[in-house]
């Protein structure tokens, strides 16, 4: 018998033995391909203040590795001075590493210029009615500059309204530039410079048949090659214009089936050169802005000053509320039904649209429709890119007076 006191030792080992759990040793079965399992490595051991601490700099500039950024991270809900240091190192880093687009500001070049041109005006000045070309021409080519040849052949699609729905056109980022260049073509013949098609036939001569015509003439789809020409013509054009002065801004210069003076050729010239560089940037998926808001409230009261012809010509069309259907005819120079087009944001403004005649002017007195949009969005729509019916716009009024409107708002578009 045992005493209570005394309790024998062998007992205590026997009583270990049947009440601790056995361990199996590890064995390979089928199931794990009859290899041993792995040997389970410690944890390494967390990393000293120190060393966490020398690690805040890097852990700003997010050029820790992940297990260094989840220990310091880690460290920072514990550790208040560290946490203070690394907000602070991470404030002074988006001091230096903005997260806005690196691109330029469209007015930047514009300011830029203004600033030199008021300390010391030029011998020969650009006239007014070309910066917007000579801006968007710049841009444009700037955003090229470093294009490589996967850039240069991604596939563009040119989209415009032809009177009754959108359409469009496949070519590439060159064929683009080729588009502009054949286009542009007909401001440097009015100038009496080289012509880009050279000996090539357009038929009809107007922008649609150039393009097409130098496409074809073309042996090979256009390259980068086509970038120098493109900017050769640009810079031509705008050193004519400047050496000839701003009498020239009135010659004409013939669109096939219509004209424009010089001054609205070269403004309808910027249109282009935004709207298709707009076109390329997408394409190669990169943020272009809109021009600034002197130049694009020129590119709008160009547009809106085409409106009337425009009308004109789709209602004798039959794609516009036909004559008959108008309360009155008015007389040329007189006030007749008209349509106050507002212009919000960036080179905004109100347009009084004269709706009966070409011939008539616009009035206040006789408005019988009201329609605002937003200035890029108008000129999107002006351009193809934007549907009559899918325009944001804000209307009030005579409802057939706003489709037609719209409508001829899209008709100025072309390929």
């Amino acid at each position: 018998m045992t005493d209570p006191d005394h309790p024998d030792p062998h007992d205590d080992h026997e009583e270990q033995e049947h009440t601790q759990p056995r361990i199996p040793t590890p064995r390979t079965s089928v199931e794990d391909t009859g290899l041993p399992l792995p040997t389970l490595h410690p944890a390494p051991p967390p990393l000293e203040h120190r060393v966490l601490k020398s690690l805040l700099g890097a852990w700003a500039l997010a050029a820790c590795s992940p297990e260094e950024t989840t220990a310091v991270e880690d460290h920072l809900g514990t550790c208040g001075s560290c946490a203070d240091e690394a907000r602070r190192l991470r404030e002074a880093v988006g001091l230096l590493q903005r997260p806005d687009s690196l691109d330029l500001d469209p007015g930047l070049r514009t300011r830029v210029l203004e600033s030199c041109l008021d300390r010391r005006p030029p011998r020969i000045p650009v006239p007014e009615w070309a910066m917007p070309y000579d801006a968007e021409s710049a841009r444009l080519d700037a955003l090229l500059q470093d294009f490589g040849d996967a850039e240069w052949h991604a596939p563009v699609r040119l989209r415009w309204f032809d009177g009754t729905k959108p359409t469009s056109r496949r070519t590439t980022v060159a064929g683009v530039i080729a588009h502009l260049l054949a286009v542009d073509g007909l401001i440097a013949l009015a100038l009496g410079l080289d012509d880009p098609l050279g000996d090539t036939d357009a038929d009809p001569p107007t922008p649609t048949g150039r393009t097409e015509a130098y496409w074809q003439a073309s042996h090979f789809p256009p390259t980068r090659t086509v970038r120098a020409p493109w900017r050769e013509q640009s810079h031509g054009i705008v050193r004519t214009v400047s050496f000839t002065g701003g009498s020239a801004g009135k010659r004409g210069v013939p669109y096939g089936d219509c004209e424009l003076p010089l001054h609205d050729a070269m403004i309808d010239r910027a249109f282009e050169c935004w709207v298709h560089a707009e076109d390329i940037a997408e394409a190669v998926d990169y943020p272009y802005d809109p021009p600034s808001a002197r130049h694009l409230n020129r590119m709008i009261d160009l547009a809106a000053r085409l409106l009337p012809t425009t009308l004109a010509e789709r209602r004798r069309a039959g794609l516009a509320s036909p004559a008959h259907t108008l309360r009155h005819l008015v007389p040329a120079g007189k006030p007749g039904r008209t349509l106050r087009l507002e212009i919000e944001g960036s080179g905004g403004g109100e347009w009084l649209i004269p709706l009966d005649s070409p011939a008539a002017i616009g009035s206040a007195d006789h408005e019988v429709a009201h329609v605002a949009l937003d200035g890029v969005e108008f000129c999107r729509l002006a351009a193809g890119h934007v549907s009559p019916d899918e325009a944001a716009t804000g209307q009030l009024g005579d409802r057939e007076a706003i489709r037609d409107v719209l409508f001829a708002t899209a008709s100025l578009s072309r390929m």
